[in-house]
């Protein structure tokens, strides 16, 4: 896995929603958050700035989501329910994208995954880049 990566092609489960995006940091910034949405939806996300990415079919079959303050903004399929990408609460100038949309990466693909701390948010007073953990995944023999 090239973690280096900048530009990637993603598609949502059934494939009506297609797009490419240009991460700001590669793979380098894979999270996750125990916010109350994110802890059910499980995803990890990579950051892309506002405009890095283009969605090149099924825009029409993109729902939104937004919940508490509607600052975030979080993109599905309506076909599949796939959750494809969020405008962020904490910086509405990045997207978080699901890696597991992206073409021939999956989340299991990373041995550790930093866990930021949603349920403090700092657009709430929480600590800033404020940590809650670390999600690891060891493959079986």
């Amino acid at each position: 896995m090239d973690r280096d990566i900048t530009e990637i092609d993603g598609a949502c489960h059934c494939g009506a929603v297609r797009f490419r995006v240009r991460l700001s940091e590669g793979l380098h910034s894979a999270r996750r958050c125990t916010c109350s949405y994110c802890s059910m939806r499980g995803a990890v996300a990579v950051t892309a700035n506002v405009g890095g990415i283009e969605i090149i079919e099924g825009e029409d079959a993109l729902n939104l989501y937004q919940f508490n303050t509607g600052t975030a903004k979080h993109y599905f399929c309506s076909k599949c329910g796939i959750y494809t990408h969020h405008q962020r609460r904490s910086n509405p100038n990045e997207y978080g994208v699901n890696v597991a949309c992206l073409e021939g990466i999956s989340p299991f693909d990373f041995e550790e995954v930093p866990v930021n701390d949603g349920v403090n948010h700092p657009s709430d007073g929480g600590k800033a880049n404020g940590l809650a953990g670390v999600l690891r995944f060891i493959r079986n023999a």
